[in-house]
């Protein structure tokens, strides 16, 4: 991955899962660091491995949800750096239960962060981005953006908005004729700790989803941090980590919307009761 040499790239959430494995493969391709995370124990670690690596690193605590905070971070990193080629905006949180039983709070925390933290990364740097003569914007959606599922209607909602904004924005930087490509990235099950970090409606057993998510999340944040980096080489549009994501995806565009029918009884069987 040579095109990554003497880079800057930018990466949320790097505290850990997809985000953490990203970064370690930027910094084994060459590329320069600018890290960030809420979460300051895992980012230290992630410092830790990049500099072991000998990659220039940046690294800060930030909220993505905080915009006058990620426009300030994006004009340091520039500043430090001198120039910036990319962004990641991988920074998310999980949510689950049924609309009926989730709060306005749950729904807003969750669009906050996977869809409002996404935005602002993008705006942040996009001028950045230009400026460098060779930009990539890379959005971490799901593949939950791509189908809908019962009990995340918080996350489908943030995901799906993911895939909309990404996708208008690489329509938008290829008719005004900017240097910057976007790709949009659609896991499927990645063993991360995001289950570990999610929170539930008061009717769900986190501990049970848990063990369900464990056993269906195949595809390891080192595979998908290699998938992903291929998919920024080839300028893909679009990028599907894990068999599972293929799958679905197939799955989806075969049933149309009659998927929603044929999900159902699968879902049921897969995820355990209420309690």
């Amino acid at each position: 991955m040579g095109s990554f040499a003497g880079k800057t790239a930018v990466v949320t959430g790097a505290g850990s899962g997809i985000g953490q494995a990203l970064a370690i493969e930027l910094a084994r391709s060459g590329a320069g660091l600018a890290i960030s995370d809420v979460d300051t124990e895992g980012l230290a670690v992630t410092e830790q491995r990049l500099k072991a690596i000998g990659a220039p690193v940046k690294t800060d605590r930030l909220d993505v949800t905080d915009r006058t905070a990620f426009l300030e971070y994006a004009d340091d990193v520039q500043a430090h750096f001198g120039s910036v080629n990319q962004i990641y905006n991988n920074a998310g949180v999980a949510f689950m239960g049924d609309v009926e039983v989730t709060t306005f709070d749950d729904l807003v925390r969750v669009m906050n962060v996977d869809y409002w933290g996404v935005v602002n990364g993008t705006k942040a740097f996009l001028p950045h981005l230009i400026a460098s003569g060779d930009g990539h914007v890379v959005n971490i959606s799901s593949m939950y953006g791509l189908f809908a599922v019962q009990g995340q209607a918080a996350y489908n909602s943030a995901k799906f908005a993911v895939r909309g904004f990404t996708e208008a924005l690489r329509q938008e930087m290829a008719v005004a004729g900017h240097p910057v490509q976007v790709t949009c990235v659609h896991p499927g099950y990645i063993k991360t700790p995001l289950i570990d970090h999610a929170t539930t409606a008061t009717d769900l057993d986190k501990n049970a989803l848990a063990s369900v998510f464990d056993k269906v999340a195949i595809t390891s944040p080192e595979r998908t941090a290699r998938i992903i980096l291929r998919a920024v080489e080839r300028d893909k549009a679009r990028v599907l980590p894990g068999a599972d994501a293929k799958l679905y995806d197939a799955f989806v565009r075969v049933t149309g919307a009659g998927y929603m029918r044929l999900l159902g009884p699968i879902n049921k069987w897969l995820l355990p009761p209420t309690r």
